[in-house]
């Protein structure tokens, strides 16, 4: 099982959803979708957007849970 911790990361870059949707280029509702574990897929131009802006690396945000 992936788990996502994009919100882990925005916390600890003291960013909200808003400010990194506009400066990644997805849609607010995307973004939620990501954010809350409930994508079923990534771009990794999206991946390395978001990456960029949070300045981390991918295992920050994606971690992989045995079940």
């Amino acid at each position: 099982m992936i788990i996502v911790n994009l919100d882990v990361m925005m916390a600890k870059r003291k960013i909200s959803l808003n400010e990194l949707s506009e400066k990644v280029g997805i849609t607010l509702a995307n973004l939620s979708i990501l954010k809350n574990n409930k994508a079923k897929a990534i771009r990794f131009s999206t991946l390395e957007a978001i990456c960029r802006v949070l300045q981390c690396d991918v295992a920050d945000i994606l971690e992989y849970k045995p079940l």
